[in-house]
């Protein structure tokens, strides 16, 4: 899994790629942590590229969340494809998270 990080309008957005399973999800959570630690807490994650989630992966976000919001801040998601919604409803994540459906509406929401 690549991630590629961006700043538009003063958010930071991880681009991540791939499976987002317990291989990668120690390095989104590391990533999420640092970005968090060198002063920038509102974090929205690109999914358009994630074709699996797994259990590491919701909780690699829902760590970063936290992580986000003891700094003041907030972690979003965006552009979820179906494999990842179906498992954030399933678990009912879709609460915590929610999906936004573009990058730049999880932006423009702030």
């Amino acid at each position: 899994m690549q991630i590629e990080q961006s700043e538009r309008d003063g958010v930071v957005v991880l681009s991540t790629s791939g499976r987002f399973n317990m291989m990668s999800a120690p390095r989104v959570k590391t990533r999420i942590d640092e970005t968090v630690a060198a002063g920038s807490a509102r974090i929205v994650v690109d999914l358009s590229e994630v074709d699996f989630i797994d259990s590491s992966g919701l909780g690699a976000l829902i760590g970063g969340l936290k992580t986000a919001r003891q700094a003041g801040g907030d972690l979003r998601i965006a552009a979820a494809g179906e494999q990842v919604v179906t498992v954030l409803k399933l678990t009912n994540l879709d609460r915590i998270l929610t999906p936004f459906d573009t990058v730049e509406d999880a932006i423009h929401e702030w």
